[in-house]
C-alpha cells in the first residue's frame, strides 16, 4: 500500500531535487556544518539556473541585498531576526534558510503565551525521573539544544509571542553558545554551524517587546511588503499554484484576471489610496498581507472547482476578500462600504465584482 501525500511537505522535502543540485555542482566554501554555500543558500531563495541546467524556483520574491544579508549573519555568530509585519514571508523564508543551511528546518520552538523554558531549554521525561532521578536519558532536549548538538540552525516562530523571562533563557545561548544543565553538572556547548532564526512581528496585539540584552544578540533584518504590484501578483500566482497542486484542486486557466484583482484591492485599501492616486482612502484594521490575498484566491479555487463551473469569478473571491477587511464589523464594515461605493462601482470592468461584493453584504 503506497504511502499517504503529505499535505504540506517540509522545505527539505519538497525541494529534494533542488537542494541535491545545489550541493552536487556548489564548489564554494561552506561555513563549518554547512549543507550549501552562502552563494547557493542565496541561489536557492532567490531562484536561478544552474550549469547543468536545473532550474531552481524562487521562493522569495524581494531585494536580493536582504537575503543576503540575512545569510551572511547565520555564517557569523550572531542570530538572525526576521522582522515584519503579518504575512511577509518571515516564516517561509525561516524554514527555507534551515532546509537550505542545515537539510532540516523542523527543530523548531513555536512561540505562543503559553511557550515553557521548556521548549526553549529542555525538559524532563518525569517518569524516568522519578523512577531513576536526574540523568541524561531522562533529559528531553528542546530544539535548541538538539540543534546546538548538531551544528544545526533552530527556528523560534513568533518570538515576541513567548513571554519575557522565556525569551531571555536564551541570552546565554546566544552569547555563551553553551546551556547549561545545573541538574546533571553538565553544560551543552554549541558546535560550529549552529544558529538561531527567529521571527517576530509587532503589530498583533498580546506581543512581547524583546529585552535590549536579547535583541542585541540578533541582527535585525526587516522583511518588506512587497514593492510593485506585479512582484505581489507573482508572489501570489506562485503559492496559488503550489497550494492548488498540494490540495488536489484543478487547474483554473482563467485566475489572472481575479488574482490581480485580490492583489489591486488589497494594496489599495493597504496603502490607503487607488493605485491612480487620485482617491485617498480609509484603511481597515486588518494587515491585508500577501498572505491573505493567497488565501482568499485559494479559497476561490476549491468553490470555482467544486460549486462552479472550474472558472475563477468574481463570486468566487467576493466572500474571501469581505472576510479579510472586514476584521471589525462596525468600522471595517464602513471602511468597505465606502471603498465598494467610491472606488469599485466607479470601475466599468468590476461591474460583476461589486455585484458579487453586494450581495454578500446581503
Amino acid at each position: 500500500m503506497p504511502a499517504p501525500a503529505l499535505l504540506r511537505p517540509h522545505a527539505e522535502q519538497q525541494y529534494a531535487h533542488e537542494l541535491a543540485a545545489l550541493a552536487r555542482l556548489d564548489d564554494r566554501p561552506r561555513p563549518p556544518s554547512w549543507a550549501l554555500s552562502p552563494w547557493a543558500v542565496v541561489t536557492y531563495l532567490l531562484g536561478g539556473e544552474l550549469s547543468d541546467g536545473t532550474v531552481i524556483t524562487p521562493k522569495y520574491i524581494g531585494p536580493r541585498r536582504i537575503v543576503e544579508v540575512a545569510v551572511a549573519t547565520l555564517a557569523t555568530d550572531r542570530a538572525l531576526l526576521l522582522l515584519g509585519v503579518p504575512g511577509t514571508a518571515k516564516t517561509w523564508v525561516s524554514e527555507h534558510l534551515a532546509a537550505a543551511i542545515s537539510g532540516s528546518s523542523t527543530l523548531l520552538v513555536q512561540g505562543t503565551a503559553g511557550t515553557s523554558e521548556d521548549a526553549v531549554r529542555y525538559g524532563w521525561n518525569y517518569a524516568r525521573l522519578l523512577a531513576e532521578g536526574p540523568s541524561p536519558a531522562a533529559l528531553v532536549p528542546s530544539p535548541v539544544m538538539t540543534a546546538m548538538r548538531r551544528g544545526a540552525v533552530a527556528r523560534i516562530e513568533e518570538l515576541t509571542r513567548i513571554p519575557a523571562d522565556v525569551q531571555d533563557a536564551l541570552i546565554t545561548v546566544l552569547s555563551e553558545k553553551t546551556l547549561p544543565v545545573p541538574e546533571l553538572g553538565i553544560e551543552v556547548q554549541a558546535v560550529k554551524g549552529f544558529n538561531v532564526i527567529a521571527t517576530a512581528n509587532d503589530r498583533d496585539r498580546g506581543v512581547n517587546d524583546l529585552s535590549s540584552a536579547l535583541r542585541r544578540r540578533f541582527n535585525t533584518v526587516v522583511l518588506p511588503l512587497p514593492a510593485s504590484e506585479e512582484d505581489e501578483v507573482a508572489i501570489v500566482t506562485r503559492r496559488v499554484e503550489q497550494l492548488g497542486a498540494a490540495l488536489e484542486l484543478p487547474p483554473v486557466p482563467a485566475a489572472a484576471e481575479e488574482i490581480r484583482r485580490v492583489v489591486t484591492v488589497f494594496r489599495e485599501l493597504r496603502n490607503g489610496v487607488t493605485v491612480d492616486g487620485r482617491t485617498r482612502l480609509k484603511s481597515p484594521s486588518g494587515t491585508l498581507s500577501t498572505a491573505e490575498a493567497i488565501s482568499v484566491v485559494t479559497g476561490g479555487l476549491a468553490l470555482s472547482a467544486h460549486f462552479g463551473d472550474g472558472v475563477l469569478r468574481p463570486e468566487d473571491v467576493a466572500a474571501g476578500i469581505v472576510g479579510s477587511v472586514v476584521k471589525d464589523p462596525v468600522a471595517d464594515r464602513v471602511v468597505w462600504n465606502e471603498y465598494l461605493e467610491a472606488v469599485v462601482r466607479e470601475r466599468g470592468d468590476w461591474s460583476d465584482f461589486y455585484r458579487a461584493c453586494r450581495e454578500i453584504a446581503g
